[in-house]
């Protein structure tokens, strides 16, 4: 990875530390960076220059630090660590840090090891850095999506009255990992009948019967990045209103996908989504953006929204998830990842779309 992209951005410093705390708390710009997914990595040190950088890490991770090809710094204990880091840093006067991804206490760690430096935040560089992906980030995104795509028909063919949501969701990460996945890229979302008007619900031991909505939100992790898709399917015959709310959803998710392009407004392409789902009686049950980008994270930066002016530019990639929510009935969202081109946009995910299944 190409490091000068985040110092093209933080032009205030020469040094940029990323710092992992524990296994929950690794920061994604040291993936980014090192494009490792090997090892945790937990109390680990990035030390990123403009002519270099320098894992610092325990012996646990040796193996897999080496392997990335950076010079690497290896220490036995705390006190080690905090002499390395002190070494490292002796000539630099200015660290950038990643405030977004490290707690307090590891600031304040931080301070106790080098109290001599300037620490500046430099998490929007960052994220500005890691917006529009490099062509091997794309490659493992795409492939994200496809793992993602490929498990929906087995998905639907394994439904069967009475069973639970919970069944549902272990059905889908099992099938993901089954195709090459690490894992899921978040919790797996599967909401029955009146839970999919719930966007963040969270799956349980709900029973599927007969005409109930099925919304699948789930996403595949392979090799650091993401993808974020949402079927919604009925369970049996479909009644005029569910067929009505998903042709409405499909129609918004083509407005909104007709408006990407370099240079459209994420505001802009939010916005044709909305007005066709406004200018039905369904006015005011589209209740989140319609959109965000993907990439280390599943929610890799803002992006399609009423209340962003946010100019979309080739290689970002993006959801377009327009939905419907209606309370004690249920809820539809389509969602897709996309890669914006010069011209438009090119679907990665491909699972069906097109027409509601109705499943029997």
């Amino acid at each position: 990875m190409d490091v000068k992209r985040i110092f093209e951005y933080a032009r205030e410093v020469d040094t940029v530390l990323i710092y992992n705390a524990s296994e929950s708390a690794r920061d994604p710009t040291f993936t980014y960076v090192t494009q490792t997914t090997n090892g945790i990595f937990e109390g680990s040190a990035l030390i990123v220059g403009k002519n270099g950088t320098t894992i610092v890490t325990s012996q646990l991770e040796e193996q897999a630090a080496r392997a990335t090809g950076l010079d690497v710094r290896i220490f036995r204990n705390s006190t080690e660590f905090q002499n390395i880091l002190r070494e490292i840093l002796k000539d630099v006067n200015t660290v950038g840090l990643n405030y977004s991804s490290l707690s307090l206490a590891s600031y304040k760690m931080l301070l106790r090891i080098v109290p001599d430096k300037e620490f500046l935040d430099v998490s929007a560089s960052i994220l500005e850095a890691r917006k529009i992906k490099q062509p091997e980030e794309l490659s493992k995104i795409r492939e994200a999506a496809k793992i993602g795509s490929e498990v929906l028909p087995d998905v639907l063919d394994s439904l069967n009255e009475g069973m639970t949501e919970y069944e549902v969701a272990s059905k889908i990460v099992y099938l993901m990992m089954k195709n090459g996945a690490s894992g899921p890229s978040f919790d797996t979302i599967v909401a029955f009948g009146k839970n999919a008007a719930m966007p963040h619900y969270s799956p349980g031991q709900a029973k599927l019967k007969k005409g109930d909505f099925v919304l699948m939100d789930y996403g595949a992790r392979y090799m650091g990045y993401c993808s974020d898709i949402t079927r919604t399917v009925v369970f049996g015959k479909a009644s005029q209103e569910q067929v009505e709310m998903y042709n409405i959803v499909k129609e918004a998710q083509m407005a909104g996908m007709k408006s990407i392009k370099d240079g459209a407004n994420g505001r802009d392409v939010d916005g044709a989504a909305r007005k066709v789902i406004d200018s039905t009686k369904f006015k005011g049950r589209f209740i989140h953006s319609l959109g965000h980008g993907v990439g280390l994270e599943v929610h890799d930066h803002p992006a399609l929204s009423p209340s962003m002016d946010f100019p979309l530019k080739a290689n970002m990639v993006v959801t377009v998830e327009p939905g419907i929510y209606v309370p004690e009935f249920g809820g539809v969202r389509i969602e897709d990842d996309v890669i914006v081109t010069k011209d438009g946009y090119e679907r990665i995910t491909s699972a069906p779309t097109y027409d509601l299944i109705e499943v029997s």
